[in-house]
């Protein structure tokens, strides 16, 4: 399908990315694929149009623009704090049909005021909506991964299960999924009945003897990316997983957490008391969370129409912190979306570790919300 020209409102967007002292960039359409696929998420995997270099290197049509203007600010080893925009082609399947649309967004790196950089990250995307957008209601959902991290933690489960539960962190089908696991564990199937006897005895030099023997009789040995003792120990850690039960009244405060809806105005004083009933401490997030409502209301920003969700996420592996998406009010297509990526420039091979937040914004939706005025 041939990409729509370019929306009309293409430069009151550039205008508004100027009068917030950014730098607009560019990055190319044909991407690296192996930052995507291993930082972007499963949803954004499934999503992406992959082809190959003349050498075989695996390369993308470019998905979204976080990863690339990250790079490309590496790359260049601009100093930081810098705030860059950026307006232009994503390539993705969708379910609405076209795969090819423009986006448009800012990315906030190095601004070590991080509850400062969240309030202007908000402010910027309502702002930019509400004047492209005049007079219609924009409703904003917030999260915060770290909350959800430091109950998951707070709860003490195996580091593994911390992992896993985090990692489905905004899908709620797959958390579902993984809160019944941990009501009721399920055996490991499909073991060898010696090894299984070997993990159930703790004895690891038995284990790696008897899985290094298999190997060799096998021919595995010659091909193997793990060691006999890598191999015993991830078994063994498999083992503890599938054997770790939740008790009913830590999954029932999980549980609890996780249905908190209401008003962002009321979100901290809600999580102090969630937190001081259940006896857990959130420490440091608890406290970032408090900081970020501080500065919405330094800011000016009106949070009526702004909503806490304990289970909001965002379909991306690499949000650290705030999670947030903007809608028309009784709409559910999202016209604004974004969060903190605290640890991605770190991951794409940063030297230093730079504080990043941003959104971007799905001009063929706002396009759509224009003109069914």
């Amino acid at each position: 399908m041939p990409l729509t020209d370019m929306p009309d409102f293409a430069a009151d967007l550039l205008a508004e990315f100027e009068a917030r002292r950014t730098t607009r960039v560019n990055t190319p359409v044909i991407q690296p694929a192996e930052p995507f696929l291993d930082m972007a998420g499963e949803d954004l995997r499934r999503r992406i149009f992959l082809t190959e270099s003349e050498t075989g290197a695996s390369l993308c049509l470019r998905p979204e623009f976080t990863i690339p203007v990250c790079l490309r600010h590496i790359e260049t080893a601009t100093g930081t704090p810098k705030r860059y925009s950026y307006l232009g082609e994503v390539f993705r399947q969708r379910r609405e049909g076209a795969h090819e649309f423009y986006q448009a967004g800012i990315e906030d790196l190095g601004e070590v005021d991080i509850a400062g950089a969240d309030a202007r990250a908000i402010g910027d995307a309502m702002g930019i909506l509400s004047r492209l957008l005049p007079g219609r209601p924009l409703a904003l959902t917030l999260g915060d991964q770290a909350v959800f991290e430091a109950v998951v933690k707070a709860l003490g489960l195996p580091l593994g299960w911390q992992k896993r539960l985090i990692h489905a962190f905004g899908d709620m089908v797959h958390l579902d999924a993984l809160l019944e696991r941990l009501a009721r564990p399920q055996p490991v199937a499909g073991l060898d009945p010696q090894i299984a006897a070997l993990l159930a005895t703790g004895q690891e030099d038995e284990l790696v003897a008897r899985i290094d023997r298999t190997m060799q009789d096998t021919g595995y040995s010659t091909n193997a990316s793990r060691s006999p003792l890598e191999i015993a120990r991830r078994l063994k850690e498999k083992l503890t997983l599938a054997e770790t039960k939740l008790d009913g009244g830590a999954l029932l405060l999980l549980r609890e957490f996780l249905t908190l809806r209401l008003p962002l105005a009321e979100a901290s004083s809600a999580l102090a008391g969630f937190a001081d009933a259940a006896g857990l401490t959130l420490g440091p997030a608890l406290e970032q969370f408090d900081e970020r409502l501080a500065a919405l209301a330094r800011a000016g920003i009106d949070l009526g129409g702004m909503t806490y969700r304990a289970a909001f996420g965002r379909p991306l592996d690499y949000y650290t912190g705030l999670v947030f998406e903007v809608t028309e009010a009784e709409s559910p297509a999202v016209l604004a979306g974004g969060g903190r990526f605290d640890r991605l420039l770190t991951l794409l091979g940063a030297k230093d570790h730079i504080p990043a937040v941003g959104f971007a914004l799905w001009l063929d939706r706002m396009e759509t919300a224009r003109g069914s005025r």
